[in-house]
């Protein structure tokens, strides 16, 4: 299958080209706003790589046009929320306009995949349901999403082309280049500390493992049957929440340390979810996805392998 990938060179992306390249033909396209390519040079012989923005529609046409993909699997966005904070202007444009760019070249018949989020639903201490549970973002990357899903919803319908709407939930492991929680707490064990200035630490989150994550989109995009003008949902998750403290329990068995908290309210949303837990059985009926990674697998891997970027672990380094 000829497959094309957006924001192929960030943290699911890498993951995602490495598994789909030794059975397909795989066009990868970022922008490499991060200043470099993050595969091996060995790897960059068994995909294609275009460096151009979504935003360019013009650059997009060409590259779906020399590509011409049966899938497309689109990661690319803005999704460290504080960034999305503080330039919504960035954010609308990368995240909804980027997407009605791919929207509007996709081929007749291509199955597109959007990555979306557990940041679209309404905040809630009960298992999220694609089908039933409310929406209601609270932050403008959430609304992003939310405006991104109804295009796909509309352009799939409009232009009859089979339709995937992903909504990730919080994904971990090493390679991330965004500083999240986990990659924090790490960068902060890394560089010798054991006293976490953390903001909340109560709140649950569904952390899917990166390769799991990446299996998930692979499956949404080459397996099943998917209808031209119709557009499925569902939720990648594996199905089970752990607090940041269930978090630093397990780091601080694997990292044979002890671990002690200083909250920092300069780190404590003004609004955060108390609960994200996803109902994944849509996935597994749908596309046959089932995630291989537990908790404690998931961390030990990202321990052993953290690859951190150079700005957090200056930002720690005593």
């Amino acid at each position: 299958m000829r497959i094309l990938v957006t924001g192929g060179n960030g943290f699911v992306g890498r993951t995602l080209v490495r598994s789909l390249c030794a059975e397909h033909i795989v066009h990868v396209v970022d922008n490499v706003r991060f200043g470099s390519l993050r595969f091996r040079e060995s790897e960059l012989a068994s995909f294609s790589f275009h460096q151009a923005d979504i935003c360019d529609r013009r650059s997009m046409a060409a590259i779906i046009a020399e590509a011409r993909p049966e899938s497309i699997i689109h990661l690319a966005a803005i999704h460290f929320i504080p960034e999305c904070e503080n330039d919504p202007v960035l954010a609308v444009s990368t995240n909804v306009h980027g997407t009605v760019n791919l929207l509007s070249e996709c081929p007749a018949g291509c199955r597109f995949v959007l990555a979306s989020s557990a940041s679209v639903y309404r905040p809630s201490a009960e298992l999220l349901e694609e089908d039933t549970s409310p929406l209601g973002p609270v932050d403008v990357y959430g609304l992003t999403k939310v405006h991104a899903e109804d295009y796909v919803r509309y352009l799939a319908r409009e232009r009859r082309f089979p339709a995937v709407i992903v909504r990730l939930f919080n994904v971990i492991g090493p390679g991330e280049s965004n500083p999240h929680v986990l990659p924090e707490i790490i960068a902060q064990l890394k560089s010798g500390r054991t006293k976490l200035r953390l903001g909340s630490i109560t709140p649950k989150r569904d952390f899917i493992y990166v390769a799991d994550a990446a299996a998930g989109f692979a499956a949404a995009a080459t397996n099943g049957e998917v209808q031209p003008g119709e557009a499925v949902t569902v939720n990648l998750g594996t199905g089970r929440a752990h607090s940041i403290a269930e978090v630093l329990g397990l780091l601080a068995a694997i990292a044979s340390c002890e671990i002690t908290v200083e909250r920092d309210e300069s780190r404590v949303r003004r609004v955060d979810n108390p609960l994200l837990l996803a109902d994944n059985s849509a996935i597994a009926n749908r596309f046959g996805w089932r995630p291989a990674y537990d908790l404690s697998a998931a961390l030990h891997d990202t321990w052993r392998e953290a690859d951190l970027p150079d700005y957090l672990m200056r930002r720690y380094r005593q």
